[in-house]
């Protein structure tokens, strides 16, 4: 799985609307202060209202705004509303979950390729937009699958073998 430059711009563009704590920012503020062309940052808003992440305020002080909670939306929600599902493999791409690979009964690998989304998303919807903007918190694995959020110090913590408090 790839982020694309699409997403990375909107999550900028999210954290910026975060920031703002509930304020109309207008389009271009929101792309001229988290380096994104201009252009680019309108087919932006326009994907994040379709997606209902933002809402458009039209007018002379016009601008986009959150839509949705940033404490309860996670980063999974997100990433899969900009680029779509999580895939990390094109032979799950293709075919619905309820449908079986003509290959699968030969095949050792789907079952590695489902198991890597099932932990991304897991580690996205760990954090909500909230947390890593606002707090800096990053997803950590905890108990071998579940992840938690962690703050930067938690996270050394956690890193260097002390118990994490998350």
């Amino acid at each position: 799985m790839e982020i694309s430059k699409k997403t990375d711009y909107a999550i900028r563009m999210l954290a910026e609307l975060v920031r703002s704590n509930d304020t109309v920012i207008s389009v271009r503020y929101a792309a001229e202060k988290n380096d994104v062309p201009y252009s680019f940052a309108r087919s932006i808003q326009h994907d994040l209202v379709q997606a209902g992440i933002v809402s458009s305020v039209r007018g002379s002080r016009g601008g986009m705004k959150l839509a949705v909670d940033p404490k309860q939306t996670t980063m999974c929600q997100i990433v899969e509303a900009i680029q779509g599902p999580i895939c990390v493999g094109e032979c799950n791409t293709t075919m619905s979950k309820d449908e079986n690979c003509p290959l699968k009964a030969g095949c050792a690998f789907t079952v590695i390729w489902r198991e890597a989304e099932r932990l991304l998303r897991d580690y996205f919807d760990a954090v909500t937009l909230y947390q890593v903007v606002m707090e800096q918190r990053c997803p950590y694995p905890l108990n071998g699958h579940a992840f938690v959020a962690l703050t930067p110090e938690e996270l050394k913590q956690a890193k260097e073998g002390a118990p994490a408090e998350g």
